[in-house]
């Protein structure tokens, strides 16, 4: 199924207004844009429980056109690999600053283990550049961001580009699932040097004493993302971690991470950032003393305009 839906001139101009009083100093366009949403798009299939069931994506993307193609950032959502939706993507927000945005979805670890995950989504960006000239995209001009469990696979889909064992056969397999620019904000990398809060799976009720450990979270996402605990599962947790994949062709990557994290430690993105520099791979680091685990501004329901400026503008370096 699909729809399409036109913001109208002015709901478009009183976000763009907002937004570059946000914004300053990252590049709007010119007049305010007004955004097509085509909602619903079937990227992929797979059979789970003897049913036929979709993968789908949002395209968020400016109605003027663009000669050479519009350049497309990747939403990928975050919450533990087993919540939300790509229903909670800014992608009308982003698009703003003339970008097409993909908001795509992929498979949650209490139905499938991981590889499935970064093979959904890259199964997504493969789509797109099959689509690039029915939706006006430039196939040159991807970026990938995401928070937490979104950040952990947009930095995986940044490092493992050409990966057989993680592009999965979901078809479009003549494209590649590069991208040239990634954005993680506070992603998980290595799960292996995570300070494990137990050991084991816990039942629901066992959870229930262990949940106020530090990283109890975080260790039982992963542990259930990988099909079982950390230590039982070396091979999927190695092939789980961009680190893992690092080249000195990788793409530039913009990394946040706060100090007062407490559900993600900040160690996990300071391994990422070393390994990227040891390989010379562009790396920008914001190491944020008053952030916890969010966008969030203090004063403001939507995410943090100082970062979202420092977000758009690196894309804007490497995408435009």
């Amino acid at each position: 199924m699909r729809g399409v839906k036109v913001r109208s001139r002015r709901q478009n101009a009183l976000l763009a207004i907002a937004t570059a009083v946000m914004l300053s100093g990252c590049e709007l366009a010119h007049d305010p844009l007004e955004v097509k949403v085509i909602a619903d798009l079937e990227f992929a299939s797979y059979q789970a429980a003897g049913e036929r069931r979709s993968l789908q994506l949002d395209l968020y993307q400016p109605i003027q056109k663009q000669p050479e193609g519009w350049p497309v950032i990747i939403y990928i959502f975050g919450g533990g690999w087993e919540e939300n939706s790509r229903k909670t993507c800014p992608g009308e927000l982003l698009s703003h600053y003339g970008y097409t945005i993909a908001c795509v979805s992929y498979r949650y670890s209490t139905e499938a283990i991981f590889p499935a995950q970064i093979y959904d989504v890259k199964a997504a960006v493969r789509w797109l550049r099959a689509n690039a000239a029915t939706y006006h995209l430039n196939p040159d001009k991807f970026g990938a961001i995401g928070g937490s469990a979104g950040g952990h696979l947009s930095a995986l889909l940044g490092t493992s580009a050409g990966v057989s064992e993680l592009e999965g056969d979901l078809g479009n397999s003549n494209y590649s699932s590069a991208v040239q620019a990634v954005v993680d904000w506070f992603g998980p990398t290595d799960f292996s040097q995570v300070p494990l809060a137990f050991e084991g799976v816990p039942t629901a009720a066992e959870f229930e004493t262990l949940k106020n450990r530090p990283w109890a979270h975080l260790t039982r996402v992963m542990n259930q993302l990988v099909g079982g605990p950390i230590a039982d599962h070396p091979d999927l947790v190695a092939i789980a971690n961009p680190i893992t994949f690092v080249t000195p062709d990788d793409p530039p990557f913009w990394i946040l991470h706060g100090v007062k994290d407490s559900v993600v430690p900040i160690s996990q993105s300071e391994i990422l950032v070393e390994a990227l520099r040891a390989k010379g791979v562009p790396v920008e680091f914001h190491r944020d003393k008053n952030r916890g685990h969010s966008m969030k501004g203090e004063a403001q329901e939507d995410l943090d305009p100082e970062i979202l400026t420092q977000t758009m503008t690196f894309f804007d370096r490497y995408l435009k």
